[in-house]
């Protein structure tokens, strides 16, 4: 089940099909990289995610998995028999629980430190009830097309000192934790969005599941049935 929420309350209820007849709730051009003083921040990780350690090159990189591996079977054979990992097919199975989350009146400025020191490309903003009302995106708050042109430093100040409800996204869609990956695959793909939080019927919030959330599910070794379940008509 989909649900699109904006300052008003409610918008839409229903499946993926029609979430693009909300007005605001569009193909957006994100996923992209942010570019700050020549360096480059992925927007699309989910709020567990790091953005600040470097990438390491292939032979560290094996000797790493390999050296995971060791120490996860030694622990495992010390444990004794493990129990049956069980299919992922529902949001709920790889959503970040103690997602982060913004208030409207919170400052641009501040909510760019907030998101930064935390390593968070997003975060849901919520009204004083914890409903969602929208989705604020770090490349929102510092447009990359400001940097370059004259007068961008006097752009970018003003920008700073707006509200989070003045550069959200809003109307947001957001999704219930019962519903399956693969429609939540489809609609990140169609929106173009990183992520969508995860609500009840109210739209308080509950989490957050991310396009990172989905690709460690399916990088982690998981069982073959991950995608399993009755076949679903989008």
């Amino acid at each position: 089940m989909f649900f699109v929420f904006g300052p008003s309350g409610q918008m839409y209820r229903g499946g993926p099909e029609n979430l693009a007849q909300i007005t605001a709730v569009r193909r957006v051009a994100r996923p992209k990289a942010l570019r700050t003083q020549g360096t480059e921040v992925d927007t699309t990780l989910s709020p567990t995610a790091s953005a600040s350690a470097p990438a390491p090159g292939p032979a560290a990189t094996a000797v790493n998995l390999r050296a995971q591996g060791a120490v996860s079977a030694y622990a495992q054979a010390g444990q004794g028999p493990q129990l049956a990992r069980q299919p992922l097919t529902q949001v709920r199975d790889v959503m970040t629980t103690a997602a982060l989350s913004v208030p409207p009146n919170l400052r641009v400025t501040d909510a760019w430190h907030f998101l930064a020191e935390r390593q968070v490309a997003q975060a849901p903003v919520v009204d004083a009830l914890g409903r969602v009302i929208g989705l604020l995106l770090r490349a929102d708050m510092a447009p990359p097309d400001l940097l370059p042109e004259p007068g961008a430093a006097r752009k970018a100040i003003d920008l700073a000192h707006r509200t989070v409800s003045e550069v959200m996204v809003s109307p947001v869609p957001t999704v219930a934790a019962d519903t399956e990956l693969r429609r939540v695959a489809a609609v990140l793909l169609d929106t173009g969005l990183p992520g969508l939080p995860v609500t009840d019927e109210a739209g308080v919030l509950s989490g957050f599941i991310a396009r990172t959330d989905i690709l460690r599910a399916v990088a982690a070794d998981p069982p073959l049935d991950l995608w399993s379940g009755p076949a679903v008509s989008l």
